[in-house]
């Protein structure tokens, strides 16, 4: 996923957030994440203890994610790329 944060559309900044999520096709299982950008050891440490935990694609597509927020991005994504 590719996000630009509302501070950066409003002020006409360029800047963007870049976010993958790496999940085992036959489990299900969330085995990974990538995140480059503002905010991001924070938000990656939640997303640790998710993974630690056994959370699955499900278990985030489940998830209501915080309005307007980059973290957002990681409980929205729906389509596999690659």
């Amino acid at each position: 996923s590719s996000f630009r944060a509302m501070k950066n559309t409003i002020s006409g900044r360029e800047e963007k957030t870049v976010m993958k999520l790496v999940v085992d096709q036959s489990s299900n299982k969330v085995i990974g994440a990538h995140m480059l950008g503002p905010d991001a050891p924070e938000i990656m440490q939640g997303l640790a203890i998710a993974i630690k935990a056994g959370a699955t694609k499900a278990d985030f597509d489940a998830t209501i994610g915080i309005h307007p927020t980059s973290a957002e991005e990681f409980v929205t994504m729906r389509q596999p790329v690659g």
